[in-house]
């Protein structure tokens, strides 16, 4: 009712001898005179003790079937007061809820979507992801994941299995650098998931059903804004590029092997890349954001090709990789990680492109 201890006592004291003076009070509880006095002021403010007419300088207590009752009445209104203040509060949240949902819907019809800040960004994939219902498919570029992501991460993907969704996730060759990240990659390939790696990733994306795709606006800060495609056309050459870099990409090791002496007119499939970005102009420090290692090395794989071609330059280095067939095509790539042939890549086939065909495989 608002009473509180001191007050309450203060009360019982008075109630049971009525006509005490202030100094009584004090005496009697044993109380220093100010926190007799802060009791008192708050009994008198509730109206449960008054001054006595008769007798001035003592105390007389209001009867509790008069004082107390009063005091539960207005208790009794500030509850019925604060019961219409929620019922209001539930109106507005129902509101707010239907208009958000009414924005929703509205936004969901828009073809492309733009989305700016790091907040929003993972807000409106959290949304996408729990109505995504039969496929993930994602380019993860940058090596090895933060802790932070893997943490996100799990969660997230616990919840995609739990409806059958399966994730089709593609790293770059880097991630075995980090023995946690390919811990993740694994973990995630013994909950009915597929990982691959590949040398390197043009961007960022997650598509979602082969029906909403998200892509940063700016590959090199993913942070800076997304865009969200749901246009048929846009979706079809996001899901063709998904499946070539699929279909070229290796299927994820046991965990970091090795890279074996490759044979003088062979490249690894990390080297092939790297002399395919520096014949595009590329920096050191892109072709390394690019392969998902540090620019020390990039410069030192950039070098290592440098010397066994006997090349003084970039551009002959490049001239020098086309006469010896290193860039002639993508037989020439290696297979695996340490110059040996992988497993058989999965076909393309085995890639539910509908639905139907994803609820009738296994996870």
């Amino acid at each position: 009712m608002g009473l509180g201890k001191n007050p309450a006592e203060l009360y019982r004291a008075v109630l049971a001898h009525p006509g005490l003076s202030f100094e009584d009070l004090v005496d009697n509880l044993r109380w220093p005179a100010e926190r007799v006095r802060a009791a008192l002021n708050e009994c008198v403010r509730l109206s449960l003790i008054r001054p006595s007419w008769e007798t001035p300088g003592t105390l007389r207590p209001v009867p509790p079937d008069v004082g107390l009752q009063a005091l539960l009445a207005r208790h009794e209104a500030e509850i019925l007061d604060q019961q219409r203040q929620l019922t209001d509060a539930r109106v507005e949240v129902s509101r707010l809820v239907h208009e958000y949902a009414e924005a929703q819907r509205e936004s969901h019809h828009i073809e492309t979507e733009r989305i700016e800040g790091i907040d929003e960004i993972r807000s409106r994939i959290e949304e996408i992801s729990h109505s995504c219902q039969d496929s993930l498919l994602a380019f993860h570029p940058g090596g090895g994941q933060s802790a932070s992501s893997r943490a996100a991460g799990r969660p997230l993907s616990k919840i995609l299995q739990n409806r059958g969704v399966v994730m089709h996730t593609i790293y770059l060759d880097s991630i075995y650098n980090d023995p946690e990240s390919v811990d993740y990659a694994r973990w995630l390939t013994r909950s009915g998931n597929h990982v691959r790696t590949t040398a390197s990733l043009p961007s960022r994306m997650l598509i979602f059903d082969r029906t909403q795709a998200v892509v940063p606006i700016d590959p090199d800060d993913s942070g800076a804004g997304a865009l969200v495609f749901r246009s048929a056309g846009i979706l079809a050459n996001l899901c063709e590029l998904f499946d070539q870099v699929w279909d070229r990409a290796v299927p994820l090791s046991g965990g970091k092997r090795p890279r074996q002496p490759a044979e003088e007119n062979e490249l690894t499939s990390q080297e092939q890349t790297v002399l395919r970005l520096l014949g595009e102009g590329l920096t050191d420090e892109v072709v390394a954001r690019r392969l998902g290692v540090s620019v020390r090395t990039g410069r030192r794989i950039t070098a290592d090709l440098m010397g066994r071609l006997g090349a003084k330059s970039r551009f002959q280095a490049g001239m020098r990789a086309v006469e010896s067939g290193w860039l002639g095509g993508d037989d020439d790539r290696d297979e695996s990680l340490d110059g040996t042939a992988d497993e058989p890549a999965e076909s393309l086939e085995e890639i539910p492109r509908d639905a139907s065909e994803l609820r009738g495989s296994s996870v």
